[in-house]
């Protein structure tokens, strides 16, 4: 058996840690994970032990935002002295990579202070005979980001979701990496053992802070409002649009109600309207029955009860928290199926169970974007 490559996060909790680290576990036969808690940075000999068991270091620990800026670049600094510290202390050289900012390049003292740490970084593996990667990251957005800390994206997506005012202070134009791209990119450099001081991560697309308002208040109306899936033209608006998702308050969003028109002939429902193409299906089952368990990275799902008693269950991937949803065919009802959220349905009446699937893109055997975890 081939040896699992350790990769130890420091800031896994953070938005772009999570990311990581959930990623890694679709490799685990390739990636081991190594357990790492922010409070080690204070523990000289715990961090010690950290980086002993670490093939690879990915560190993402960082404080980006504060009202304090002298603060920002203190944190920052002092998180890496004390890594390249234990590194030393250890007497180990493992691949280390670190996240870094355009915002180098702006002479600011969070800029600063990732440039400041990247070089130490960089001058501690020079001189161990190390592998080192120092990662120039343009914006992040995605799933889960934390508004007015991460980035304008979730600031806007969490706002306009919950019904509340953005303000635009700078219509700029910003460049941005979807966190799926930026997460592929760090996976990338890990697998070739990428040795670069200052690799740059190029951006995707660069945007109009009012067009990405713009386009989120859309999916708001369409979407939220409206339940229909809008008219995707473009990958960033597919990811931005998944991402505007996860915003919304799932617990009490879903299951949505129906609209139906009943006469003497009987009842007509319209299981969904779409500004995109995709796949449509249904299936059948029997009393007593669970089918899935299993969760989308990128897909576009909606599950729609027609005919008996369901019961739908999510949970997002790295939660305990588990959200159930009762739907009864005799009010026809849906639940859409949010990105990295694993789900499942059972038959819970005594009936056969009709359902109806709708999915964005067509089954593909050998890319389903389908990976398996129990709810």
């Amino acid at each position: 058996m081939s040896h699992k490559v350790k990769v130890g996060i420091t800031g896994k909790n953070g938005f772009v840690g999570t990311h990581l680290y959930n990623t890694l576990q679709l490799f685990n036969q390739e990636f081991e994970t190594i357990d790492f808690q922010r409070e080690w940075f204070d523990s000289p000999e715990q961090l010690e032990n950290f980086v002993k068991n670490c093939d690879v270091i990915v560190h993402l620990a960082a404080l980006n935002r504060h009202e304090n800026q002298d603060k920002i670049f203190q944190v920052n600094t002092d998180l890496t002295t004390k890594l390249t510290d234990a590194l030393k202390a250890a007497d180990v050289a493992p691949h280390v990579l670190m996240s870094s900012s355009t915002q180098e390049a702006n002479d600011n003292l969070y800029g600063n202070s990732k440039k400041q740490g990247r070089e130490k970084i960089a001058a501690w593996a020079k001189g161990a005979g190390a592998i080192f990667t120092g990662l120039i990251i343009p914006n992040v957005f995605g799933p889960f980001g934390l508004p007015n800390y991460n980035s304008v994206v979730a600031t806007f997506c969490h706002k306009v979701s919950h019904n509340e005012e953005p303000v635009i202070h700078n219509d700029g134009v910003v460049k941005l990496i979807y966190v799926g791209d930026l997460i592929n990119e760090i996976i990338d450099a890990i697998r070739n053992k990428t040795n670069n001081d200052a690799l740059t991560i190029e951006h995707h697309t660069e945007v109009k802070v009012s067009d990405i308002l713009s386009k989120i208040t859309h999916y708001k109306k369409t979407y939220q409002d409206g339940g229909e899936i809008p008219s995707l033209n473009s990958d960033f608006d597919y990811k931005l649009f998944n991402t505007y998702r996860c915003y919304i308050n799932i617990a009490s969003y879903f299951p949505r109600k129906y609209t139906q028109h009943t006469d003497a002939r009987g009842t007509f429902v319209e299981i969904i309207r779409l500004g995109i193409g995709g796949q449509a299906s249904f299936s059948t089952t029997v009393p007593g029955i669970k089918r899935g368990n299993h969760f989308p990275t990128r897909k576009i799902e909606r599950f729609a009860v027609i005919k008996g008693k369901a019961l739908i269950q999510l949970r997002r991937i790295g939660s305990n928290e588990v959200l159930d949803f009762y739907l009864d065919g005799e009010q026809p009802a849906y639940v859409d199926m949010p990105i990295w959220y694993t789900h499942n349905i059972k038959n819970v009446g005594d009936d056969v169970l009709y359902t109806n699937f709708w999915i964005n893109e067509p089954y593909n055997p050998d890319d389903a974007d389908t990976y398996f975890e129990n709810v």
